[in-house]
């Protein structure tokens, strides 16, 4: 019709650093959702969590490695999600893509709760397992 507009909606891009059972979880289910979703890990034995629906992208690569990130495509991502087992590259990874790529939204995993706090104030969101299940935990408990 003319003078219509047809509103295009993207999808939002995403890059996950890590295929734990979390990160490959949660690439399974942004990937349902419609997102384009690429999955970074270190050993490629890890991507067998994804299901053989996943139609994202899935590299071999080092999530704190400046090119690896390129070849990602962090340049145009909206979100980025540290999720490795180690509190450090995840705080690296995740410093790397908000303060030099300057992704909009960045969160990383950081087990260890004294760490989350400092992290917190340095500007990085971040999401602790460890305090998570304790306060899962504890309202349970209350609930006796």
């Amino acid at each position: 019709m003319p003078g219509t507009q047809i509103l295009k909606q993207t999808k939002k891009t995403i890059i996950i650093m890590g295929c734990g059972r979390v990160g490959g979880k949660l690439a399974a289910m942004l990937d349902a959702a419609g997102y384009r979703v690429t999955v970074l890990d270190l050993d490629a034995y890890s991507f067998r969590r994804l299901p053989p629906t996943f139609s994202g992208t899935a590299l071999i690569g080092n999530g704190t490695d400046e090119d690896m990130l390129r070849k990602a495509g962090i340049e145009s991502v909206d979100a980025f999600f540290a999720l490795t087992q180690g509190d450090n590259r995840n705080v690296m990874a995740a410093q790397i893509a908000k303060h030099i790529f300057k992704v909009p939204r960045v969160i990383c995993r950081i087990y260890d709760p004294l760490r989350k706090d400092i992290y917190e104030q340095l500007g990085l969101e971040s999401i602790s397992p460890t305090e998570v299940f304790a306060d899962l935990l504890f309202n349970r408990l209350e609930k006796i």
